[in-house]
């Protein structure tokens, strides 16, 4: 998909969630039909003059200040989401039309210099390292600095994804030292505000594991990447016995099955397909000598595609386990593990969700 008709996809969608007044100003359509090569996000003295009416037409200003505060802010929320899925799945232009939404209804809403405009320049500043704009990240980032600078009330959350955009935005530029500092920095602010062990905080291990990685400092690597794929396993496999647990509660008098779900946003359903795909591919290299933390990985994919209810996907992975463990000789008890895995796929094969 090109980024023109992602675009022209995500502009559809804004108007299913919040009618007419979401479509684009003829600027910011120009702006994302252009070709890849010549392909340039508006920067942050260009985003500032989105509430200028010479800029903007003032029926599109009009509608958007007509909203009820609960609509704005579902506004936000969905072009934020929609952003960070593109962002995880790697299609960075396509990002960019969401997240300058994102950063308009913000502005809107918030003023030029809240705090709460910090997240959509951040999405603005991932998209542009993706598409080798490191300068203009660079931007965006100082822009998102300044902002959280002199602000009082900037939460650990916000503080977490700051520091994980400059991480990146060092390991673009081949500066680890630096990279590694703000990194370390993102997984304590996520951690403050989230807990060591949980989802939200992984992505600061993954980024660090992948330096360590690059650096071929691999035992490190190593660790954090188990750490990473052990966290999205106790999720994910908690979810699922949440789940089964209510399935058992609420059986349908007509015999109908109860749908499955990760808990998660688009978003972060991307993110741990990224994260998890990515261990996955690093350790088919080391399969014949650790073919454990292969399976593990393959395991954990598995449960993430069989909450997602993509069957296909879930039976993929399993198999991939199931014949790794075989090849492998491991014990019994893993490879019985695996078949109960397969068995819930045939399970909902035979019974479909109706």
């Amino acid at each position: 998909m090109s980024a023109a008709d992602s675009a022209a996809h995500f502009h559809a969608l804004l108007q299913l969630r919040g009618g007419a007044a979401a479509r684009p100003p003829a600027a910011a359509a120009a702006t994302v039909s252009r070709s890849p090569r010549s392909y340039r996000i508006p920067t942050v003295s260009d985003s500032k003059g989105c509430c200028n009416k010479r800029r903007y037409s003032t029926q599109w200003l009009k509608g958007q200040e007509c909203r009820s505060p609960r609509s704005r802010k579902h506004l936000i929320e969905f072009c934020y989401t929609v952003a960070q899925k593109y962002l995880f799945e790697g299609k960075h232009a396509a990002a960019v039309p969401a997240a300058l939404h994102s950063l308009r209804f913000r502005m809107n809403v918030h003023g030029l210099s809240s705090v709460e405009l910090v997240p959509a320049y951040l999405l603005l500043a991932e998209a542009s390292l993706g598409l080798g704009h490191i300068v203009q990240a660079e931007e965006y980032l100082s822009q998102a600095q300044w902002t959280v600078l002199k602000s009082t009330e900037c939460c650990s959350a916000t503080q977490s994804l700051l520091h994980r955009n400059l991480g990146l935005l060092y390991i673009a530029k081949e500066n680890y030292e630096e990279a590694r500092y703000h990194l370390a920095n993102d997984i304590y602010f996520a951690s403050c505000a989230f807990g060591t062990e949980d989802i939200r905080t992984s992505g600061g291990y993954f980024h660090l594991a992948n330096i360590f990685y690059g650096l071929k400092k691999l035992d490190l690597a190593d660790t954090l990447y188990t750490k990473v794929s052990e966290i999205w396993s106790k999720y994910l496999n908690d979810r699922y016995q949440v789940l089964s647990r209510v399935r058992i509660q609420q059986i349908d008098l007509l015999g109908k099955r109860f749908e499955t779900d990760t808990g998660l946003d688009e978003a972060q359903e991307a993110e741990a397909i990224q994260i998890l795909t990515s261990i996955w591919n690093i350790r088919e290299t080391t399969s014949d000598t650790a073919p454990q933390k292969t399976i593990f990985v393959l395991k954990t994919l598995f449960m993430l595609y069989y909450l997602m209810m993509n069957s296909s996907k879930a039976q993929e992975y399993a198999t991939r386990a199931f014949s790794l463990a075989k090849e492998q000789n491991l014990s019994v008890h893993e490879q019985d593990a695996i078949e109960e895995l397969l068995s819930l796929i045939s399970a909902e094969e035979a019974h479909p969700i109706t």
